[in-house]
């Protein structure tokens, strides 16, 4: 029996502006009712990457299938299988945000139960009547998830969709995109929050220079940096000189406050630290995405 078909298959694809290669042979797949992310720097290619999967942008060059479709030029049958929720939105004026995602459904023959619905999910029951000039930029980006699902899409795009969310804002929405997957939704999207892509997706996708660097599970990805273990203690319980000689320690550092231990061999240097009483208030830090993420694409500003 062959496997499925993939919600969302990329190959080769390439987009150029003048000598900016955006996407330079960009290739993956995304398995029906996956959560994929793609994280990169600041003019990595994510956004044209997915604005070319998304049937906005014609590639140079490559193949996109969106459920075994070309979504360029546009298709008007595959457009009810697919919700987008771009970085920047643009609202109707004077409308509430009610009416917003009402006519948002109206579009594709969804009725008003379903935009109600949608705005419970997203958590702006309460601004239902509120005109959106009147919603906060946070608010902003939420209404425009709602109006992305109204159609209830088989597959969602979302563009830095907790972008200008207050920390708790950001978590509510973790539950809505948590919520999403559960009924069986594929989800691509792209973010710069890595704590976020480690939780939510099953797989991650690091770009940069219009390039993927790197794609797996985040646990994988970790996993395979083989990265050190960073011991963290009070410079009250442990002196740096100490701290050095301990068996495992690859060496150490203060900052007057604290001592950090660098080690490839954590349980015996635990082991060790056990063994002096010296466990009081120590944190143990082992490498996140985050790590993965600063490896591969460097640790340079980018603007």
């Amino acid at each position: 029996m062959s496997p499925p078909s993939p919600a969302l298959a990329v190959s080769g694809v390439r987009k150029h502006y003048g000598d900016v290669r955006a996407v330079d042979g960009v290739s993956f797949d995304v398995a029906e009712g996956e959560f994929v992310g793609i994280l990169g720097p600041n003019g990595a290619g994510k956004t044209t990457t997915l604005e070319i999967a998304e049937g906005l942008q014609e590639p140079d060059d490559g193949t996109v299938r969106v459920f075994g479709t070309s979504p360029w030029p546009r298709d008007p049958a595959l457009l009810p299988r697919i919700g987008v929720q771009l970085q920047a939105s643009s609202f109707f004026d004077r409308l509430t945000a009610r009416e917003q995602v009402t006519t948002f459904a109206a579009l594709y023959g969804v009725g008003q139960a379903r935009a109600d619905e949608m705005l419970e999910l997203v958590g702006l029951a309460d601004k239902a009547d509120a005109p959106e000039k009147k919603l906060s930029g946070g608010q902003r980006q939420r209404l425009s998830i709602a109006c992305a699902l109204v159609h209830d899409p088989d597959l969602v795009f979302l563009d830095e969709p907790t972008a200008a969310l207050d920390p708790q804002a950001r978590r509510n929405l973790w539950d809505v995109l948590r919520e999403i997957k559960s009924r069986g939704k594929t989800i691509v999207y792209t973010t710069h929050y890595l704590d976020e892509a480690e939780v939510l997706c099953d797989r991650v996708a690091i770009m940069d220079h219009g390039r993927i660097l790197a794609m797996d599970a985040p646990a994988r990805l970790v996993r395979g940096l083989e990265a050190a273990t960073h011991v963290t203690l009070d410079t009250a319980v442990l002196s740096l000189q100490t701290a050095k000689s301990l068996p495992g320690a690859d060496g150490a550092e203060t900052d007057g406050v604290t001592v950090t231990i660098t080690t490839r061999t954590p349980a015996p240097l635990l082991a060790a630290l056990a063994e002096r009483d010296a466990v009081a208030g120590l944190t143990v830090r082992t490498a996140t995405l985050e790590d993965v993420f600063l490896h591969l694409t460097g640790r340079e500003y980018r603007a």
